[in-house]
């Protein structure tokens, strides 16, 4: 059995090829699925880590983009008013980005009924210390200074991830480096089940759960293209709650104050300076000219009279740039009409979203026995 690496760099667009011909017989386009938990503004990290792909694959690939709000519940479940504004915000980030909601469904979590029964199904399907070995679940545990206080609930998201991911049975999921562990555990289970339920032999291709009667294709993480972004302290992935972030809503005069805190270490413009520094990596991210960026590096490698402030200037205007587009799609969403807007686009997709997740969950009961009876779903 394979257990495929999640899809980066140069070998990414080669393995999308694959993966589209081995899925368009089930598939008129293959499926992805990702989304966000509403935990506030989106920022560069988000971009450069998965929402620049999520947009780029909207043309050849059937998208989900799923507001995980039930999974914010689990560390905020006193506070249902700031997630319910955060889900709009992200929604709004979203759509700014560059996300079509008439070729893209935004979907809510919690209007998705068939997420909750899979991720009750799935739990049986992982053991108990299997869940709280995953690095990213432990990484939360110390970074949101949990202990052992933590609710009944968090574990389960971990769970209910992979119900998320499965409800669609996607072939793919853009995904920050931090969520591939997530995956891997998802993957797991689309094994298991297929194997348990559906009769495929254990020792099948991961490819090849599909053709071999699996109900669940079994998903690659597909990583973007910086898995790391340092924030603008020069230390520190880049967080919102670190506040060393660049947020996608930034104004202009925003952008440029926060990169001018990117920390070098550097003494002065004639001194040879590191390019494997975070100020380089933020240059290799956001400068689109490949041509300038080896200008740069070779200048800044020699100290010929490049300081950091002017390398600085550089990225800022490129990250304005970048952004602009993104301001001025913002606007349309401002305001109590434009929350109406994204309220309509959230209800629009979750009931596009509903149609190809109660079929999952009809197939899947279907294979443990359990169809005793169909059922219609509606959202009004």
């Amino acid at each position: 059995m394979s257990t495929a690496p999640p899809v980066t760099g140069g070998a990414r667009n080669a393995s999308l090829c694959v993966l589209m011909s081995q899925t368009t017989s089930q598939l008129e386009r293959p499926r992805i699925l990702t989304g966000d938990t509403p935990t506030g503004a989106l920022h560069l990290g988000h971009w450069v880590g998965s929402l620049e792909n999520r947009v780029r694959l909207q043309d050849e690939y059937e998208c989900y983009f799923l507001l995980a709000n039930m999974h914010a519940f689990t560390t905020r479940a006193d506070t249902p008013g700031d997630i319910r504004r955060d889900t709009i915000e992200i929604v709004c980030d979203w759509l700014a980005a560059g996300i079509d909601p008439e070729r893209s469904c935004v979907v809510l979590q919690t209007e998705v009924p068939a997420i909750a029964e899979l991720s009750w199904f799935f739990a049986m399907l992982l053991p108990f210390n299997r869940v709280m070995r995953n690095p990213t679940l432990k990484t939360e545990i110390d970074s949101k200074g949990l202990g052992d206080k933590y609710s009944f609930g968090f574990p389960m998201y971990a769970v209910g991830q992979c119900a998320d991911i499965l409800a669609f049975r996607p072939v793919c999921v853009p995904v920050g480096e931090d969520q591939v562990a997530h995956i891997e555990m998802c993957r797991e289970v689309a094994r298991r089940f297929n194997q348990m339920y559906c009769g495929v032999d254990p020792k099948t291709e991961d490819a090849d759960y599909p053709g071999a009667g699996g109900l669940f294709p079994i998903p690659q993480a597909l990583v973007g293209r910086v898995a790391r972004l340092v924030g603008v302290d020069g230390v520190q992935k880049m967080s919102k709650s670190l506040g060393n972030a660049v947020l996608l809503s930034d104004d202009p005069k925003t952008v440029k104050k926060k990169i001018n805190r990117i920390f070098t270490g550097r003494q002065s413009p004639t001194e040879p300076g590191d390019t494997s520094n975070a100020l380089f990596q933020w240059v290799e991210a956001f400068v689109p000219d490949a041509g300038r960026v080896a200008e740069l590096k070779d200048k800044y490698a020699r100290g010929a009279d490049i300081g950091d402030g002017h390398i600085k200037a550089e990225v800022a205007d490129c990250v304005n740039a970048l952004l602009e587009p993104m301001r001025e799609r913002r606007k349309a969403f401002e305001g109590e009409a434009g929350e109406r807007k994204v309220i309509e686009i959230i209800r629009d997709g979750t009931a596009r979203a509903n149609a190809v997740a109660e079929e999952t969950l009809w197939n899947a009961k279907r294979s443990m026995g359990l169809d005793f009876f169909a059922r219609d779903l509606r959202a009004r």
